[in-house]
């Protein structure tokens, strides 16, 4: 090992500047470009350095989505929050998590799908990861509860409120809504309107929400 390779490893940098070389490489192009071996070199240690503090390509991905879902959870309780110390401003917390939700995904496309897919193999491996997803899983389920208008399960409403934010993100990911702004269409989905709008629904994304709440309740 080089000087620099001892220097990084014993001041415990080293594991951070692979888990950076390695989101660069995810995000230039997705979970297959990410390698222990690139990210070695990009970080200018040996393979082995590398291996002192990953297992394999799947534990790296796993921390990074570890990574991942904790500044995905952090934005949207900084959502929520934001929303409820505005007083008296429109807008409803949770259906304010559910637009940061979307927005992370549009902002950080590579790690939301890292997150969400099956690039990592077996989640259980990483006590880490099932710590930060269980964070995520939580603040959801706990945001539902907050709200006085369920008169179900909160566990199962949130699960419905997932589903419908997730699947939005990954018809926006995968170029399925296109000339439609993300966010303004998550907000017209789940009637949280925009900051400064007195409640009203942004005009190109209202419509195609509009029709499916019209579709909806005519089945």
């Amino acid at each position: 090992m080089s000087t620099s390779e001892r220097n990084a490893y014993h001041h415990g940098d080293l594991k951070a500047a692979l888990l950076r070389a390695a989101m660069a490489s995810l995000e230039q192009g997705g979970a297959a470009a990410v390698s222990l071996r690139e990210a070695a070199r990009q970080a200018g240690v040996s393979p082995t350095a590398a291996y002192r503090h990953f297992a394999d390509k799947d534990a790296m991905l796993a921390a990074l989505a570890a990574q991942g879902f904790d500044a995905f959870t952090d934005a949207m309780q900084a959502a929520a929050e934001a929303v409820q110390r505005a007083a008296g401003a429109a807008g409803e917390p949770f259906a304010e998590m559910g637009v940061a939700y979307v927005r992370f995904a549009v902002a950080h496309p590579g790690m939301f799908r890292l997150m969400f897919g099956p690039a990592v193999a077996d989640r259980s491996r990483s006590p880490e990861l099932v710590a930060s997803l269980a964070r995520s899983t939580r603040l959801f389920e706990q945001g539902m509860a907050a709200r006085t208008d369920i008169t179900g399960d909160p566990r199962v409403e949130a699960v419905r409120a997932w589903a419908l934010v997730h699947g939005l993100a990954m018809l926006v990911l995968d170029g399925m809504l296109p000339g439609l702004d993300a966010e303004g269409l998550a907000r017209a989905v789940l009637g949280s309107p925009a900051p400064g709008t007195g409640g009203a629904e942004p005009q190109a994304a209202a419509q195609p929400a509009r029709r499916a709440r019209a579709g909806a309740r005519r089945a």
